[in-house]
């Protein structure tokens, strides 16, 4: 069965690569993020840059300190403040996924080996807890207290997530419900606040303020039902990358809550023998892709990220149109069709 088509920027051209726009809109500030980040996270203690520069070198799309680039352009912020914030919002990232890979014992990151797989747990956590610390470093020299209480806050609720999803993880018993209360608070909780917090630091009226958070909220929901898909994705494998980490780990995401919902008791047996008490064999990986196929898992995932994707368009329609607001229209479009 074929997907019903769902327009998401249905006033005009799509662009090619609505990240690639974005980040050329918005490349002087990137710039000088790129240079606070390397700056930022140098120590005396040796080890602390050789692993950050590690794993910040591993590149990813800087999507979050994108988003407060851009939200702060789109406010008209005048002034820099907007490059220290987005430097803190990608630490708060990196550090998030040093911890991540150490929990879920991650060997691969984005296609090489994890900072944890090369330099030891230990070190990864403490680096992890550095970058932190660093991120609320240039939160404090900011000076507001909103930025500070909105990126401390998103902080707290990334940490919740994560034992969240320690609770959920071989429980077939989670819901859909209970899937998007942990992706709310591990993912989309910083997209929120990076984007709300490009409207503070321009004044913005609260309207504007509200806007540009609930774009980041639901973008980052889509990013994240998108980035369980893709984890079951030839796509993935096609780029290098390793496809099926959440399985042999027994993450219970979207596609899998929405197969194992439809499935026979034979098939739900089966998937607890492979999640719920990880006794996986030859196959059940294969498996797996073929039961999610087969009862529209995969299709029905990417129709609730485009959903969320719709509510983030919604969002921005308080804003005039601009080269900038557009490009973030465009992000929207870009984080549901992506490959990687």
């Amino acid at each position: 069965m074929t997907a019903p088509a769902i327009q998401i920027r249905p006033e005009r051209e799509l662009a090619p690569d609505g990240l690639d726009r974005l980040t050329s809109l918005v490349a002087d500030d990137l710039a000088e993020v790129n240079r606070a980040i390397l700056a930022r996270m140098q120590s005396s203690v040796p080890l602390i840059p050789q692993l950050a520069s590690y794993i910040v070198a591993a590149g990813g799309k800087r999507l979050r300190p994108l988003l407060t680039l851009a939200s702060a352009r789109l406010c008209a912020h005048d002034g820099n403040r907007h490059v220290a914030l987005a430097t803190a919002v990608e630490f708060i990232h990196t550090a998030t996924l040093l911890h991540d890979d150490v929990v879920d014992e991650s060997e691969r990151r984005r296609g090489r080996a994890s900072a944890n797989a090369l330099f030891g747990n230990k070190p990864s956590v403490l680096v992890g807890d550095f970058l932190f610390s660093r991120a609320f470093q240039l939160m404090v020299e900011d000076g507001s207290l909103d930025v500070l209480r909105i990126l401390s806050n998103a902080s707290a609720v990334i940490a919740e997530g994560e034992v969240l999803q320690l609770a959920t993880a071989n429980d077939l018993g989670t819901d859909e419900n209970s899937y998007l209360d942990v992706i709310r608070a591990k993912t989309a909780a910083l997209f929120e606040a990076a984007c709300e917090i490009g409207g503070v630091i321009a004044d913005r009226p609260v309207e504007e303020i509200q806007a540009l958070a609930t774009y980041g909220a639901n973008l980052g929901i889509a990013f994240q039902i998108v980035d369980d898909v893709l984890d079951y994705s030839a796509a993935q494998a096609r780029l290098g990358k390793s496809i099926g980490d959440d399985f042999r780990d027994g993450k219970v995401t979207l596609p899998v809550v929405l197969a194992y919902a439809r499935a026979d008791e034979a098939t739900r047996a089966w998937w607890r023998r492979c999640l719920e008490d990880q006794d996986q064999r030859e196959g059940d990986l294969e498996r797996a892709i073929d039961e999610i196929r087969r009862t529209h898992g995969f299709r029905d995932a990417i129709l609730r990220a485009r959903t969320y994707g719709e509510q983030a368009t919604a969002a921005l329609a308080l804003f005039p149109s601009s080269p900038i607001r557009d490009a973030m229209l465009d992000v929207v479009t870009f984080t549901i069709e992506r490959e990687f």
